[in-house]
């Protein structure tokens, strides 16, 4: 996106800003938002970006359906809506403009835990009016997306064997993405890594290819079943496990990451020590100094945290969610868009 577009993207919300406050009773982050941040929906959640910056990929809501929004005209296109399906958990662009859709077969609402974990990934065409096929793979959480190239990884679990505790066992994945006559389907799928491999104990969670070269994968060590978390990266080519994060008591997953590779976003709560529903976004340096740097402020407001931060491919800007405490990993409140070099965060 341009900075230009970004300019526009003001005008049009007409929001008027204004630096952090001091928080008052039943006010949200949103209410006093410093001019590097503009809110570009009131819903909505896990955004991704278009490679050319112009739109927005999103979900209404976990379980929901998949929109787009079209940054200079704030137009939003539903696009799962001429089929049935029961919600998505997870929307996101291909390299060719393509949908990687990852959402349950079945559907329990007395059950959501389940259907979360139970997912499947399908493709559904950028040009609209057909359903997604579907690509015979399960998935669990969110997989990780070539930006440059039709490939994907994603990551399996299965539940703890004897002796494992809480933690789930869990295998992550590599595959390309070929089109025959139109039809998606994978080739070349193999394993990356299996956490019994690992020298500690932690399930695992694929989050993004490291650029310029994507020789490394970005991923989440969650260490006590969802609350505690690292972040690691392994090298494709020589599978070295890499350890960015190691805390005893803090929470720091990796969401997002730039496209030059130099950092990655972490939803982290070293601000306050709370734990997942009390997360801001933080810049962590992958060159292994943990040099770590705050980007948001949402948790300072009581009952709401910041979460699912996505780069754009220019590293301009971040687009990211409002949270609330309580509710489950995922779940937002408006999309978000922080412009970098208003903020003075280059």
């Amino acid at each position: 996106m341009t900075p230009s577009a970004t300019r526009l993207i003001f005008v049009l919300l007409g929001l008027t800003v204004t630096a952090f406050a001091q928080p008052k009773d039943g006010e949200s982050p949103a209410d006093h938002l410093p001019p590097s941040i503009v809110r570009l929906t009131a819903f909505g959640e896990r955004a991704d970006w278009s490679a050319d910056g112009k739109k927005i990929l999103f979900l209404t809501k976990t379980f929901g359906d998949a929109m787009e929004i079209d940054l200079a005209t704030r137009a939003i296109r539903n696009l799962t809506a001429h089929y049935p399906h029961h919600g998505y958990t997870r929307a996101l662009y291909l390299a060719n403009g393509d949908i990687l859709l990852s959402g349950p077969d079945v559907f329990d609402p007395k059950k959501t835990g389940q259907a979360r974990k139970d997912c499947f990934l399908s493709v559904l065409d950028q040009q609209g009016g057909k359903p997604p096929v579907a690509l015979g793979v399960r998935c669990n959480e969110g997989p990780a997306v070539s930006r440059h190239r039709l490939h994907f990884a994603w990551t399996e679990w299965t539940d703890p064997a004897p002796g494992e505790g809480d933690l789930s066992s869990s295998k992550m994945f590599e595959t390309d993405v070929v089109y025959a006559d139109g039809v998606p389907r994978l080739e070349n799928r193999r394993l990356i890594l299996d956490s019994h491999d690992l020298p500690f104990h932690c399930t695992m969670e694929t989050q993004n290819f490291r650029g310029p070269d994507e020789k490394e994968l970005t991923f989440s060590a969650y260490t006590k079943a969802g609350k505690g978390a690292d972040v690691c990266g392994v090298n494709l080519e020589t599978k070295k496990v890499v350890k960015y994060t190691d805390s005893t008591d803090t929470y720091d997953e990796p969401e997002g990451i730039y496209p030059d590779g130099r950092y990655t976003l972490v939803e982290c709560d070293q601000q306050n020590h709370q734990g997942t529903g009390h997360i801001d976004l933080w810049r962590l340096k992958l060159d292994g100094s943990g040099e770590y740097k705050r980007l948001t402020h949402f948790s300072d407001y009581p009952g709401y945290k910041c979460s699912n931060p996505v780069v754009s491919d220019d590293g301009k800007f971040i687009a990211f969610q409002m949270g609330r405490s309580g509710d489950a990993a995922g779940v937002g409140y408006g999309i978000f868009v922080l412009d970098l070099g208003q903020a003075g965060l280059n």
